[in-house]
């Protein structure tokens, strides 16, 4: 194996048992509704931007600079924390969120577009603090 994808995988485990463990709980607080899988593609891109900074990197996390790792962080943590909270509430109807609405699992029909641009606001936030470190 290449000494530049030597420790790749196992610098991407984290992020895909993290991915993996998120997206099992979001189909099953959705128990496999009509919107299950739409609200996996932020997961996917969280993945895909990781894999992205290790191959910049070189199998390192900033093995290009901070622009990417910190871009990426950028991303997972408002599209991975509003997409998580929000399942969180549906599933143990915070606050009585949910209680009252005619349709309470609408509420995953947009979120991935929601937290696809918070986490690209997210992403840029963090490529600018990146390039200026």
């Amino acid at each position: 194996m290449q000494s530049r994808h030597k420790y790749f995988i196992v610098r991407l485990l984290p992020v895909l048992l993290l991915v993996t463990a998120a997206g099992f709980w979001f189909v099953e607080v959705q128990q496999g509704g009509p919107w299950a899988a739409r609200n996996l593609v932020p997961l996917v891109v969280l993945v895909l931007l990781s894999l992205l900074t290790l191959y910049k990197g070189a199998g390192r996390w900033s093995g290009a600079g901070m622009r990417m790792p910190l871009g990426t962080l950028g991303f997972a943590i408002p599209a991975l924390g509003l997409s998580a909270y929000l399942h969180y509430a549906y599933s143990i109807n915070l606050n009585d969120m949910f209680s009252d609405a005619e349709y309470p699992d609408r509420v995953f029909r947009f979120l991935p577009a929601y937290t696809l641009v918070a986490g690209g606001i997210g992403y840029a936030i963090g490529w600018i603090v990146g390039r200026n470190v």
